[in-house]
């Protein structure tokens, strides 16, 4: 474990681009920033911008074409693929704007396929899904699957999944995308509420200025150019 005080994700010089170099096309263009512990930013742009190819290769899903990702000081693209796969695991969380659950599995079952990919006793892994359920207010729904529960519940599933390992960086693309405004506003503010309370470095794609605006800080990513802005901190 790193210094608590340094970034727990740091991006250097990020690019990414695609084709020969005679007729390249360059997604990224030399990224770069740090989100410590507690922090959550907001990661906006137009759609074709880069926003998910970036979330991708600080997830370690993507390689760059050049640079660095750092993750709790490990260089992600330096591991080899069974390491980078554990590390994901047991580090990296990640939601998507699809909630990406298994039709045929409960919501426990769900939670807790991260835990029994890393091995742990099934008996403890369900216990360790119970919790993360309650917290995010679904104790009643332990048992139901992905069909049978409402847009805003699956996708408190897959905040719970994202979570149950621990990990220390949190990576959500669209996570309120499908839902409608008020689904859509409980969700975020259950995302917000656990990355206060368990200290995640969070990076959030979003569209939604509202949502955005609460957020710690403000990325823009526009024609493969990272910047930032000031974020306001109006309460939601």
């Amino acid at each position: 474990m790193n210094d608590p005080s340094s970034p727990l994700l740091e991006a250097k010089g990020i690019r990414k681009y695609f084709g020969p170099e005679s007729q390249r096309l360059e997604v990224l263009k030399g990224v770069e920033f740090t989100l410590h512990r507690g922090e959550m930013a907001a990661l906006l742009g137009v759609s074709g911008s880069g926003k998910s190819t970036l979330l991708q290769i600080m997830g370690g899903l993507d390689r760059p074409s050049e640079g660095c990702v750092r993750v709790d000081g490990e260089d992600l693209h330096a591991l080899s693929p069974n390491r980078a796969a554990e590390f994901r695991n047991r580090r990296i969380g990640f939601v998507y704007q699809s909630h990406r659950l298994l039709p045929e599995f409960s919501a426990i079952e769900n939670v807790m396929m991260p835990l029994l990919i890393g091995r742990m006793p099934r008996q403890q892994a369900h216990a360790a899904a119970a919790i993360l359920l309650e917290e995010v207010g679904l104790a009643h729904r332990l048992n139901h699957r992905p069909g049978q529960l409402s847009g805003g519940e699956q996708q408190r599933v897959a905040i719970a999944r994202a979570l149950v390992t621990g990990p220390g960086l949190l990576l959500a693309d669209e996570p309120t995308g499908n839902l409608d405004r008020k689904t859509a506003l409980e969700v975020f503010r259950l995302l917000r509420s656990l990355n206060t309370k368990r200290g995640l470095a969070c990076l959030m794609v979003t569209h939604n200025p509202e949502l955005a605006v609460d957020l710690d800080r403000r990325l823009h990513l526009v024609e493969g150019v990272l910047t930032e802005e000031e974020s306001t901190g109006e309460a939601l």
